[in-house]
């Protein structure tokens, strides 16, 4: 038997023969399984411990609001520390869970029935090297024209998360639920402009430190004198090349 030594916490929402299964052959590798119902203060009292959060979903878990609750405030709090969890569930839940719990698409998925021989080289692998060691930096783009914002997506991807949001409320939204490092903001949006964003962003408490540029093709003196009245951390126009933005975010974030 190999002596890995590590912890796995295996959070279940109900019990069942396969989850057994998977955590004896963990178990049986060397690791330290330590099973977790659907609990939250016991995530939050373990998640920063070194290890691997494994969720097991049952297959009703689209239909029970109170569990997709449960989910979504446990992934919100694995997400918000930068770790990484591995979720086991059924294929068609997937696209209804990433759409409801917009943080969980950045974790790890295994489609029941599992490879287990895939699932076990990946917890090795994340024990080996944690999600939270992953050094990209999360932006997020807010544009009401998705040509651009899926330019500059394709831009720095290689580089960074990107995700992008198409107006200012969807914004204040997004950013309540998920965490970023940075923001490109848009000037003249329809409904809530870009300064507005900024001001409403700077007045919750979860926000209000997010560093915000704006990426904008508006670049007359009052617009300028508009924005940086209210002290963003740049203000970049959508002239600029692809080198010049990834030279500009390099240096941000340095």
């Amino acid at each position: 038997m190999n002596d890995n030594s590590g912890n796995i916490f295996l959070i279940l929402f109900h019990i069942s023969v396969v989850v057994k299964g998977v955590e004896n052959k963990l178990e049986s590798l060397g690791y330290n399984v330590e099973v977790i119902s659907d609990n939250y203060e016991k995530i939050n009292n373990r998640v920063n411990k070194e290890g691997v959060f494994i969720f097991y979903l049952p297959p009703d878990i689209t239909d029970d609001q109170l569990k997709k609750d449960q989910l979504f405030k446990m992934i919100g709090l694995i997400s918000s520390v930068r770790r990484r969890a591995v979720i086991i569930a059924e294929k068609e839940d997937r696209d209804i869970l990433e759409n409801e719990i917009p943080q969980i698409s950045d974790h790890i998925w295994f489609e029941r029935p599992v490879d287990m021989d895939a699932f076990v080289e990946t917890v090795r692998k994340e024990m080996i090297s944690p999600g939270e060691k992953d050094q990209k930096k999360r932006i997020l783009i807010v544009d009401d024209d998705p040509s651009y914002a899926g330019m500059v997506r394709e831009w720095i991807k290689g580089c960074y998360h990107v995700d992008i949001v198409t107006a200012g409320m969807q914004a204040i939204t997004f950013l309540l639920r998920k965490p970023v490092d940075i923001i490109l903001l848009d000037y003249e949006m329809p409904v809530v402009d870009g300064p507005q964003v900024l001001q409403m962003l700077r007045q919750e408490e979860a926000t209000s430190n997010i560093p915000i540029v704006f990426l904008t093709g508006n670049g007359t003196k009052e617009a300028v004198a508009r924005v940086m009245a209210l002290k963003p951390r740049g203000y970049i126009l959508k002239s600029t090349t692809k080198e010049n933005l990834l030279n500009y975010l390099r240096d941000k974030f340095n």
